[in-house]
């Protein structure tokens, strides 16, 4: 709230400085804000009495949204990059999955490995146990182990994460 939308009968008053003014009415703090051509603005409307300060309002909230640009820009992006695999698949295509996901891991992405049991291959959930074990000796020296392999339903995963800076996108 700003100006004439505070309706207190009395505020404690913070002038622009920082130094405080004390216990006033809502209409001499306004009053004293529009001699220094300044906003009356309501920080802390649930304290007894409210808190209210003298400030430029519009030179606030475009700081404000400075702020919360540059956050924006600094924030890292982290995708989860995802790949299949089957208990029974051959070592060219198990190569090929797994530069794929060294290749994720470089770029500081996190790769979530999952093995994939059709019918008869959830008898066999040890030789997925096994494929994870070894995915994460092979890529060990590109990314960590965030989650161990846990079986979710038909399918296994565990999710790997990079040992890169992630690179902002």
């Amino acid at each position: 709230m700003i100006n004439e939308e505070i309706r207190d009968p009395e505020v404690r008053l913070v002038d622009a400085d920082g130094s405080m003014l004390g216990i006033m009415s809502s209409k001499d703090a306004q009053n004293l804000a529009n001699s220094k051509n300044l906003d009356l603005v309501k920080i802390a409307p649930q304290a007894k009495p409210p808190v209210c300060k003298i400030m430029d309002y519009g030179k606030h909230m475009f700081e404000q949204s400075k702020k919360e640009k540059e956050a924006r820009r600094n924030q890292k992006v982290i995708t989860i990059k995802e790949i299949w695999l089957k208990p029974a698949i051959e070592e060219h295509d198990f190569n090929f999955k797994i530069k794929n996901a060294e290749k994720f891991l470089k770029e500081g992405d996190k790769v979530k490995v999952s093995v994939r049991f059709r019918g008869r291959e959830m008898n066999y959930t040890s030789q997925g146990v096994e494929m994870l074990r070894r995915v994460s000796e092979i890529l060990g020296e590109f990314g960590v182990v965030e989650k161990q392999p846990k079986l979710e339903g038909r399918s296994m995963t565990m999710i790997l994460n990079s040992k890169a800076p992630a690179a902002v996108k």
